[in-house]
């Protein structure tokens, strides 16, 4: 077998296997493992550096309790010795990492911090003379320095010290190692090198990897680890790498055993992809997202044969996608996604006849995705969403069905223009479990066959015009997760046989169709849904009664669903605490006492249009928004806004309970509701003057009293102040004064100031003429007298109106 045939072959091995470098150490130590001749024991001199080595360590959920259990160190956790000597060879602690955790990310570093190494690296290690293996990856060392005296343990095969939360200058004596063969030190972000020469002993090291590491100062970074003449992997992903520009340097580009390279999330490579990257022939994976290259895609690529991954998504490439790219026929994953790519996609592309992974989402593409896309029999993954693609796909799914094996797993290919109907070979896909195709123009109706997809996890078909009814074969599914139908044309009876197997289910959007939900009177759902959201859906006139049962749930909007009923007593801790609820256009009655959620973060009610009665309801001060209009709210707004203390709120943007029956005075608290930016308080019966405290809000965009019995002079003092006002209505009240000609030097970003039906009085303001973006003036019905200032013709957005103004001057303006 030739060198390279050899190396090829070697390289595609290791991309194959998903956990490489425990192959790639197993071969190393093939006599290695936990101990299992009982006649061989550790040795002493070695149990005890374990145990000096111990004692400096954090070890906060006693991950190594065995290490005081027994005199055969061989047999505690982590601590691996050679079958025939009963020396230590490998020592493995490394934790949990978020890729392997199941979990939200909030809940994985609760768990690291519990379950993470962290403290001193003691130099007892020393005493493990044999020692091949250090794996401390995925703990945490507070910002530890790596110790210098690594770099004196000889024969060190393998290092593995990425996501362990160590910072300062990677110490050069690592550079001592001259038997390293893997080195990993990415994910820590607070390292720096400021250069690489250090690297050069390591003649034997096969696999590197500083992701993260600071390199903006390693100027050497590339003629460095050309040189390095056993390296086959080399990652440098977000090093801050510099572009080299020496023809000396690029000229002495050595790389011979190179297979595998990612120089992803650099952003000073050069406007365009360096060239001593396209004569890497021999590459098998090349890596270059988030390199913010420019220009078409380069022709070099077309040498590079023995390509299995191209990842170039997240740059600025502005072609077409060459033909010749059609001819790496090894390739097995292909990603462009996030670029400026236009025009067709080629029917060539049946000739990436490996293809197992392909995504073009996120570019300019046109034309229709050609059908030969189907023959790909290998593919798993295919992402071409956001994209201007047109026409069919049903053949492409045809095409899928007849492959002797359903290897397709995911389909993305949303925000395009496709249409066209679901054929009834889609059922045939059964591994498939993501399936989008929202934001399209597909009709027809949905196949029953699709009840068939029995691996399908994620289903969006929203934004589209599918028809028909909703076929109870959805109920098979039972490993769906979300099912996503928003706005389409469906209609007729949703049962609960529908939901008869979606015990996994924790997102279903489906508003904006005409079905109705039509469920057993004692119909408890097998699923515990976190996001609900059926507006449109017909669930009245009863309030759902198996909604309570919904414990887990977050988010719910069910307006205009029909219900005319008051909401249960049991669903009220549910409301409470949802992070979303919109319950609004409906003719839902009753009082509601509080929405105390002190757990969201952030969160929005709205109940409006409903027939709602009694006080206004406290609500919690993480609250962001708040619609209560159209109701009958009545009653002071007193106890909502003031009796909160003296701490302010800092949540509350937007209050709408306008179009209610509330009475009394417009309280003067609002100094503690310093985040608010739209105040609609219109058409109820409040009293009195306009509070000073209402206009004194930094970031008051838009306030809105019309239709009230509010009286007095506009407060002047603190309005000046609202520089962010865009929206003034006071209309339909009994103010009175005049109106003040510091507006128009004060309010420049005014777009509608409505001060109808008053008792304002004197000239219209000069002033008012400085209003650059007003739209809207509307002064009618007050006892204002004079002309128009005629500087108001500058604004070519008020010309109509200015028209009005002049035929009906003299009954808006008395003289």
């Amino acid at each position: 077998m030739t060198t390279s045939a050899a190396l090829a072959f070697f390289v595609c091995f290791l991309i194959t296997i998903p956990n490489f470098h425990v192959c790639f150490c197993n071969g190393i130590n093939s006599s290695s493992s936990n101990h299992t001749h009982s006649n061989i024991t550790c040795f002493q001199n070695e149990r005890d550096a374990l145990l000096i080595f111990k004692q400096d360590l954090k070890d906060a959920s006693n991950r190594l309790s065995s290490w005081d259990i027994g005199e055969d160190c061989c047999k505690w956790t982590g601590v691996v010795c050679d079958n025939f000597t009963g020396h230590v060879r490998k020592i493995r602690l490394r934790s949990t990492s978020y890729e392997e955790y199941f979990g939200n990310y909030a809940d994985y570093e609760a768990y690291r911090r519990y379950h993470h190494l962290g403290g001193k690296i003691n130099p007892s290690l020393l005493d493990l003379k044999h020692l091949q293996y250090l794996d401390l990856s995925s703990n945490d060392f507070e910002g530890a320095p790596i110790p210098s005296f690594i770099g004196s343990i000889a024969t060190l095969r393998y290092l593995n010290l990425s996501w362990a939360g160590f910072r300062g200058t990677i110490p050069p004596q690592l550079g001592n190692v001259t038997t390293m063969r893997y080195l990993d030190l990415r994910g820590n972000f607070g390292l720096l090198s400021g250069n690489l020469d250090w690297l050069s002993g390591l003649v034997s090291l096969q696999h590197l990897d500083m992701g993260g590491v600071n390199l903006s100062k390693a100027f050497d970074w590339l003629q460095v680890t050309s040189n390095l003449p056993s390296l086959v992997e080399l990652h440098l992903s977000d090093c801050e790498l510099k572009h080299v520009v020496s023809p000396s340097s690029t000229n002495k580009i050595n790389f011979t055993s190179l297979g595998i390279l990612d120089l992803s999330s650099n952003y000073h490579l050069g406007p365009s992809v360096p060239g001593w990257i396209l004569s890497l022939n021999h590459l098998v994976s090349l890596d270059l997202n988030y390199c913010w290259f420019e220009g078409p895609l380069p022709g070099g690529l077309q040498n590079m044969t023995s390509l299995r991954v191209l990842e170039w998504s997240f740059n600025h490439f502005n072609s077409t996608i060459p033909n010749w790219l059609y001819s790496l026929s090894h390739l097995q994953s292909l990603s462009l996604r996030d670029n400026l790519l236009h025009d067709a996609v080629s029917i060539a592309i049946e000739n990436l006849t490996s293809l197992v992974s392909l995504d073009l989402s996120h570019n300019q593409l046109q034309g229709s995705i050609p059908t030969s896309l189907g023959k790909l029999c290998k593919l798993k993954t295919i992402g071409l969403s956001y994209n201007e693609f047109s026409g069919e796909v049903a053949d492409i799914f045809v095409g899928f069905s007849q492959c002797k094996s359903n290897e397709l797993e995911t389909f993305h290919s949303g925000e395009n223009h496709l249409l066209g109907h679901l054929p009834y070979e889609l059922g045939q896909l059964t591994s498939l479990a993501y399936f989008d195709l929202y934001s399209n123009s597909f009709s027809g109706p949905i196949p029953t066959s699709i009840g068939r997809l029995s691996s399908l996890i994620r289903l969006d078909l929203s934004y589209n015009k599918f028809n028909g009814t909703l076929p109870e074969s959805l109920g098979h599914l039972g490993k769906l997760e979300g099912l996503y139908m928003s706005d389409n044309l469906l209609e007729g009876v949703v049962s609960d046989v529908h939901f008869a197997n979606l015990t996994r289910l924790c997102h279903l959007e489906a508003e904006g169709n005409s079905l109705t939900l039509n469920a057993s009177e004692n119909w408890v759902p097998p699923f515990q849904v976190e996001r609900l959201i059926l507006d449109s859906w017909k669930l009245g006139p009863q309030f759902p009664l198996w909604l309570p049962s919904q414990m887990k749930l977050d988010v719910l909007s069910i307006a205009n669903t029909r219900i005319s009923d008051s909401i249960p007593t049991l669903f009220l801790p549910i409301l409470s605490k949802l992070r979303y609820a919109n319950l609004s256009r409906n003719q839902i009655r009753g009082e509601i006492s509080s929405f105390q959620n002190v757990e969201a973060v952030y969160y929005m009610i709205d109940l409006s249009s409903n027939l709602f009665n009694g006080s206004l309801p406290l609500f919690s001060p993480n609250l962001n928004l708040l619609d209560l209009s159209n109701n009958s709210f009545s009653g002071s707004i007193y106890h909502m806004l003031c009796d909160k203390g003296e701490e302010p709120n800092i949540a509350l943007f937007y209050l709408n309970i306008g179009h209610n029956r509330l009475s009394g005075k417009i309280p003067d608290c609002w100094k503690h509701w310093q985040s608010l930016k739209i105040i609609k308080l219109e058409n109820n019966n409040l009293e009195g003057s306009i509070p000073s405290s209402i206009v004194q809000l930094p970031y008051l965009q838009s306030l809105h009293l019309r239709h009230n019995n509010l009286t007095g002079e506009l407060p002047q003092i603190s309005l000046r102040n609202c520089l962010s006002l865009l929206v003034i209505d006071l209309g339909e009240n009994k103010l009175t004064g005049t109106i003040p000609p510091w507006m128009g030097n004060a309010l420049l970003r005014l777009i509608v100031l409505d001060l109808r039906s008053n008792n304002f009085l004197g000239n219209l303001p000069y002033e008012l003429c400085l209003l650059s973006s007003l739209q809207i003036l509307d002064v009618a019905h007050n006892n204002l007298f004079g002309h128009v200032p005629r500087c108001f013709a500058n604004f070519s957005v008020m010309i109509d109106i200015i028209g009005f103004w002049i035929v009906l001057g003299p009954i808006l303006f008395k003289r």
